[in-house]
């Protein structure tokens, strides 16, 4: 009985179902800005400067946006598919109710990028740098966080399911009311969490870390620890 226990307490966490993007031939976008609602498939998109177009509800499939700046450019409610985003950077991009579905995100530097309400599923974000993220009330399906930094991170509310964050660096990351099933947050390289400590119930995390939480946890639950022996 006690070693069929453990084996149910040393249950592995569900790996995220994530395959690599195979992008078929692309044409290079005509010019001009993105349009609202507009329809971009097989598009290559190369170190262009969208900041500040307004391209809301547009769809993207089968598309590449390769060091293009995207600050405050306006992108709620679009959808990609099957699409690489390498090297994107500004701040203030709007993906507020985007949808990512399929899609590789690499070396991207974002600041106070918005994605709150935004549906991700099988997304892998690898590299770079995300500050002010908000991922508010996202849902977040499949997805692997891989060797970046997201700084104060906002996750409030927000539902995550077989996420990875493998040799990132979590730093004041809010997880107030987040509701969590098979998050590996094992091979974070720093793991800073600031709100929402009482909700990684649906996580897995090493002992070391545990130890490293748990002043967060004495916090959270009111208990006072006195100096000395």
């Amino acid at each position: 009985m006690a070693n069929g226990r453990g084996r149910k307490a040393a249950r592995v966490v569900a790996e995220p179902r994530v395959t690599e993007v195979r992008l078929p031939p692309l044409e290079p976008f005509g010019g001009g800005g993105l349009e609202a609602d507009g329809d971009y498939d097989g598009v290559e998109f190369g170190g262009l400067d969208l900041g500040g177009q307004r391209g809301a509800g547009a769809r993207f499939i089968d598309c590449a946006l390769r060091e293009c700046a995207l600050g405050g450019t306006a992108l709620t409610g679009a959808r990609f598919v099957d699409s690489v985003l390498q090297g994107v950077r500004g701040v203030g991009t709007d993906l507020a109710g985007a949808s990512l579905r399929d899609v590789e995100v690499r070396e991207a530097r974002l600041g106070g990028v918005q994605l709150h309400g935004g549906v991700l599923t099988g997304v892998l974000v690898k590299g770079g740098k995300l500050d002010y993220a908000n991922f508010r009330e996202a849902r977040l399906t499949d997805v692997v966080f891989e060797g970046c930094v997201l700084t104060e991170a906002d996750f409030g509310g927000a539902r995550l399911e077989r996420v990875a964050f493998r040799d990132c660096v979590l730093r004041a990351v809010d997880f107030s009311g987040v509701r969590m099933a098979d998050v590996d947050l094992r091979d974070a390289a720093e793991l800073d969490i600031v709100r929402g400590v009482e909700r990684l119930a649906g996580a897995v995390v090493r002992p070391s870390q545990l130890m490293e939480l748990a002043p967060a946890f004495a916090a959270q639950s009111g208990l006072r620890v006195a100096d000395g022996p």
